[in-house]
């Protein structure tokens, strides 16, 4: 199998494919015209995942098409990783070569960096790790000046640390994330930064409160929050709400509460159904909510959750999938209105895009 095309000549004609695409799902609520949100053309990606091959007594980064797991498409370099992704391929790959310790049945590759410079590398094992792989991870780290995991079956050593920092701009301001290592991140850090730009200016100045739901690390809470009184947070994930709950702290914003909760659980809450002592000490009835921010998962919100967002003057939604949006903003069409939308191309040269809507109580 031949090694996937990359042709960054496409690139205009494919934007316009998707925003054709957003035009017409959003169509039946007279949705405005979609601003547009470009990537770079290439090196935008700051994640990788590469499995490992062997073949002619050599490993070589691997990635396979849907349904093969036999055929292997090798790659030496990868144009739409970051830069720096690219700078470490060759060097790891030399330093497994020169190191049985390193090698011994690594089967897998993870590349997480940040637009800032950080980077962390996971190393994924068929074995044990001992002593002699921690010293060579060590030397290896110190080498390329980045922080290593190693994952065997049950078991996690960390090389320096289990996270990368990021530094993001928005309005003008610099917020730092802890990102960690098999949390999810955005892969993109250029249009992320444009999406936090655009929740910012789209939220405007507030004298209210928001309501975030699915709130990850805190990539939207940390600029959101400089625009309303305060912010009631939730998200599900335990290493989501470590990461957020430390992004908090490092960034001083004080007027966030968190709670591990899902968006279900919390409607109960709101609606008096049943308690939570993971609610202690928060008073629910303190909060003069205006608007609520929602950023779910490809299934989108689910029907109650969905109503639960209907009590809100304000609906501003991130979506990965416009399908699921669409269907959404059907079940609240009868009270509210797209009055904003955009398109963030997070992932160029395939059918999948990121979206945005405002919607407002009519």
């Amino acid at each position: 199998m031949s090694r996937p095309q990359f042709d960054p000549s496409t690139y205009a004609a494919q934007l316009a494919e998707k925003k054709a695409r957003l035009v017409e799902l959003l169509a039946p609520f007279a949705a405005p015209e979609p601003q547009v949100f470009e990537s770079p053309r290439e090196h935008y990606r700051l994640r990788a995942e590469f499995r490992l091959w062997r073949e002619d007594g050599t490993r070589h980064y691997a990635m396979f098409e849907a349904g093969d797991k036999y055929t292997p498409i090798f790659f030496d370099d990868f144009p739409i990783a970051s830069l720096q992704i690219n700078a470490l391929m060759p060097k790891l790959k030399a330093a497994w070569q020169a190191s049985e310790a390193l090698s011994f049945k690594l089967f897998q590759v993870e590349f997480l960096t940040t637009l800032s410079g950080d980077a962390l590398i996971t190393l994924c094992y068929h074995r044990p790790l001992d002593a002699a792989w921690q010293l060579a991870a060590e030397q290896l780290a110190a080498e390329l000046q980045v922080n290593i995991v190693g994952r065997s079956r049950g078991k996690r050593l960390v090389i320096g640390k289990d996270f990368v920092e990021e530094e993001l701009q928005v309005a003008g301001r610099r917020f730092r994330y802890r990102q960690p290592e098999g949390a999810f991140t955005q892969p993109n850090g250029e249009v992320n930064q444009k999406m936090l730009g655009w929740a910012y200016e789209v939220l405007g100045p507030r004298d209210d409160d928001l309501l975030e739901l699915y709130c990850g690390n805190g990539n939207f809470t940390l600029p959101l929050a400089t625009r309303v009184r305060k912010v009631l947070a939730t998200e599900i994930s335990k290493s989501s709400v470590n990461a957020a709950l430390a992004n908090l702290a490092d960034n001083g914003a004080d007027n966030v509460s968190l709670v591990r909760l899902s968006a279900e659980e919390l409607t109960e809450a709101l609606n008096e159904v049943r308690p939570f002592r993971r609610l202690a000490g928060i008073d629910l009835k303190s909060y003069q909510f205006g608007s609520v921010f929602v950023d779910p998962p490809r299934a989108g919100m689910d029907p109650d959750t969905c109503e639960l967002t209907r009590r809100f003057e304000r609906i501003l939604y991130i979506s990965c999938n416009p399908e699921t949006l669409a269907a959404n903003i059907a079940q609240l069409s009868d009270t509210h209105q797209v009055t904003r939308c955009a398109l963030f191309d997070q992932f160029p040269y395939t059918h999948h895009m990121e979206s945005g809507v405002l919607l407002e109580r009519r």
